[in-house]
């Protein structure tokens, strides 16, 4: 029973303390990005003045309204024993009345200092020197917390000092045609390769060398396997040849006959010399062969008659010609 009443003594004293918590843990999200303490002729204000001009940015994911925050340069606010009415006539507050105050997630807000609230709630009477560095502070709503500070040196007409990139600790000047009020600090592009290569190689030449190279190379390749190639089938011709060789092709006859002979040598040692070394299966299909074809009619027919027909020729009418040379 105690233990219950314990627990919601606590809950009754952490209620209340919830949304200070919360708001504490999200006004750490806000911070100061970039500044510009001298502008020229960077950017202007919809009145067309170029005043000094500081960024705010959201790095969380969720939307916060930084309406009744306080901006100052004044360096005596860090007086721990200054009372808050005093530390805000030294401060400038950011007025509500804009819906650009309410800070989405990874957002960012722009505020012109040198200024007057008549001009618009984006316009404060923040004093900066651009002559000399600058101390420049947020602080929230109650005036006391501070969360973010930063001490600005003397830079040129149109410099900015920004963070090196989102949420980082370091800054950096940045010349005037890096600056980025109203964006991302760090901007990575995505180049197409045909992009970078139209940058890197305006005029060709390492597209040229590089298309040379590649056929070239096709064509080494294609020269050495037609040369192997060609070394294989000259190789094959000559191994044809050499089997083409008349003493090779009578050593081969020899052996066929060498082999022929032993046949017939082991055909009359089984059969007798009357075999001739024939073997019988052979005289059968002779036989056989002539039986068939005496069957069917169709062995050869003759009369058994020669007959001789003479014939002229001038044989004799050339002899005397030949001869009378000799008379």
């Amino acid at each position: 029973m105690k233990n219950r009443v314990t627990t919601k003594l606590l809950l009754a004293l952490l209620l209340p303390l919830l949304p200070a918590m919360s708001s504490a843990q999200m006004e750490k999200s806000i911070m100061l990005n970039e500044v510009m303490t001298n502008n020229t002729a960077s950017l202007q204000d919809e009145y067309g003045c170029c005043n000094a001009w500081v960024e705010i940015a959201n790095r969380s994911y969720s939307t916060y309204n930084v309406r009744g925050m306080y901006i100052t340069t004044d360096k005596s606010v860090l007086d721990p024993n200054m009372s808050v009415p005093e530390r805000i006539k030294r401060m400038s507050v950011i007025p509500s009345g804009d819906p650009r105050t309410s800070l989405s997630a990874q957002q960012h807000l722009l505020l012109f200092c040198n200024s007057t609230p008549a001009k618009g709630a984006l316009h404060l009477t923040v004093k900066i020197n651009p002559e000399e560095p600058t101390w420049i502070a947020l602080y929230n709503g109650n005036a006391v917390n501070l969360i973010d500070s930063i001490t600005i040196p003397a830079i040129g007409a149109n410099y900015s000092f920004a963070r090196t990139n989102k949420g980082a600790n370091t800054w950096q000047v940045k010349a005037p045609d890096c600056v980025t009020p109203g964006i991302n600090n760090f901007i990575e592009a995505s180049e197409s390769k045909i992009d970078m290569l139209k940058r890197e190689d305006p005029h060709g030449f390492g597209i040229t060398v590089m298309a040379m190279g590649i056929v070239f190379s096709c064509l080494a390749l294609l020269f050495v396997f037609f040369f192997f190639f060609g070394l294989f089938m000259r190789h094959r011709a000559a191994a044809k040849k050499i089997t083409d060789i008349q003493p090779l092709k009578a050593g081969v006859r020899t052996v066929e006959m060498t082999r022929e002979i032993g046949h017939r040598t082991n055909v009359i040692l089984q059969d007798g010399l009357k075999s001739k070394g024939i073997d019988k299966e052979i005289y059968i299909a002779v036989i056989g062969m002539a039986l068939k074809q005496y069957l069917d009619n169709v062995h050869d027919v003759e009369s058994g008659v020669i007959t001789i027909k003479p014939k002229d020729t001038d044989w004799n009418n050339e002899l005397p010609q030949m001869t009378q040379f000799h008379d």
